[in-house]
């Protein structure tokens, strides 16, 4: 397996669907455009990786997938819970229908990312750009969002029940069916957005 893993982490093999990785130590590994659907890379070491275009609909609980970069991967239906995020790149990212809870996704640069349908319950969402970000039927019960910057983010249908918004920016963002109970929106900025709780 040790001639296996340095060629995994120099990106000469690409095709690891199903292949169990957890706990595998891939700190810094090239796996761009890697197929690693299926896979268990639970607690496995992602740091600094470089993960673009990689398919990750995988079990990743506990990883650490600190700064590495995720530009345009696919996480749809993968199991994040207890990931960590740290300066991670994450711009277009796709999350689609993802286990996210309790995910620390705080300050990060969340811009057009797909979160529709995922489960970001308990989330720490503080002070991320969520511009033009699609958040349709996410989960988001509980998470922390304040001062997050919302503009133009798409959150038609998503569940912000005990949310804190507190100084979240939520211009011109799209609203529709979003259930806001018991939602903090001090100094939240809803210009542009037809707020009806």
């Amino acid at each position: 397996m040790t001639n296996d893993l340095e060629a995994i982490r120099k990106g000469k093999i690409l095709m690891l669907a199903g292949t169990d990785l957890a706990g595998t130590d891939l700190a810094g590994a090239d796996l761009a455009g890697a197929d690693l659907s299926q896979a268990n890379l639970s607690g496995a070491n992602l740091a600094g990786a470089n993960l673009q275009r990689t398919v990750l609909r995988a079990n990743l609980r506990g990883a650490d997938l600190s700064g590495a970069d995720l530009r345009g991967a696919d996480f749809r239906n993968a199991d994040l819970r207890g990931a960590s995020f740290a300066n991670a790149l994450v711009r277009d990212a796709s999350f689609g229908g993802a286990f996210l809870t309790a995910a620390a996704l705080g300050n990060l640069d969340l811009s057009g990312v797909d979160f529709r349908g995922a489960d970001l319950r308990g989330a720490s969402l503080g002070r991320a750009i969520l511009l033009a970000a699609d958040l349709s039927h996410a989960n988001l019960s509980g998470a922390d969002l304040s001062g997050a910057d919302l503009e133009e983010a798409l959150l038609n249908g998503a569940v912000l029940r005990g949310a804190n918004l507190t100084g979240a920016n939520l211009l011109c963002a799209s609203i529709e069916q979003t259930v806001w109970d018991g939602a903090l929106l001090d100094r939240a900025c809803l210009q542009g957005t037809p707020l009806s709780l």
